[in-house]
């Protein structure tokens, strides 16, 4: 290696033996010049882009309490809208006096059925779960040293059969007492039906639009939709028991 000075330019020329061509972005091309971006640099530049544009992601907590939130809406809309069109129903087909009772006997049958096919949908939903874990136990090889399968049970945010039970019961019940209670407090067939009608589109917009907003989309459309399948669903039932009162059966 050889250096030319020139004092009058103040530049020197180091010449160095020749050398194997580097390839862009490696460290000799580096070390030579000082100044070429490397390829890690750039994959550093798109991550860091892909980062900041990338919405959060919410935690498996926060995704839970959502899903639970979103499924608790479900079922109240379900009891405001089988609870209001079986009112009508039986209203439209037999005296204006049954309507009450058979609002209550909705509220308690739609209760139960929710507890028994949530207990049973996401007891089925644990099995698989169980299976899964023990089938990962196995392929750790717990003998040599892994967590046991019943720590990982334990570690493992498992599904809730009662707890889902409990849940989809008592939203059931508290959407079905809605236009229960509002009919409760009304005399005469003609004003019950029409407070049944409105409790039920107040309470289906609400919930329609909370569940979309939970799921962060635009709840109007949400809670239109489902004011208008609640109505269609009311008016169907009613129109099928006033066909029956009027041929006797």
């Amino acid at each position: 290696m050889a250096a030319i000075a020139n004092d009058d330019t103040k530049l020197t020329i180091v010449l160095a033996p020749p050398t194997a061509a580097a390839s862009p972005g490696s460290k000799d091309t580096c070390a030579a010049c000082g100044a070429l971006p490397t390829d890690d640099d750039d994959d550093d530049d798109d991550a860091a882009a892909t980062a900041m544009s990338s919405p959060p992601q919410k935690s498996a907590p926060q995704r839970n309490v959502t899903q639970w939130l979103r499924a608790a809406v479900l079922g109240a809309s379900d009891g405001v809208v089988s609870t209001a069109a079986l009112m009508l129903g039986v209203g439209a087909a037999r005296d204006a006096d049954d309507v009450l009772l058979a609002g209550v006997a909705g509220l308690v049958a739609g209760a139960c059925s929710m507890a028994i096919g949530e207990y049973v949908s996401v007891h089925a939903q644990l099995d698989v779960e169980l299976a899964e874990l023990e089938r990962a136990a196995k392929a750790a090889g717990d003998s040599e040293g892994g967590a046991p399968a019943t720590d990982r049970a334990a570690d493992a945010e498992l599904s809730s059969p009662g707890q889902a039970a409990a849940a989809s019961a008592l939203a059931f019940a508290a959407g079905a007492a809605m236009p229960l209670l509002a009919a409760w407090f009304v005399t005469g067939y003609a004003a019950r039906v029409a407070v049944v009608v409105a409790t039920a589109s107040a309470a289906l917009a609400a919930f329609g639009s909370l569940g979309a907003m939970l799921g962060r989309a635009p709840g109007g459309r949400a809670g239109l939709r489902a004011v208008v399948g609640g109505l269609v669903g009311m008016g169907i039932t009613y129109g099928l028991m006033k066909l029956f009162r009027v041929h006797g059966v």
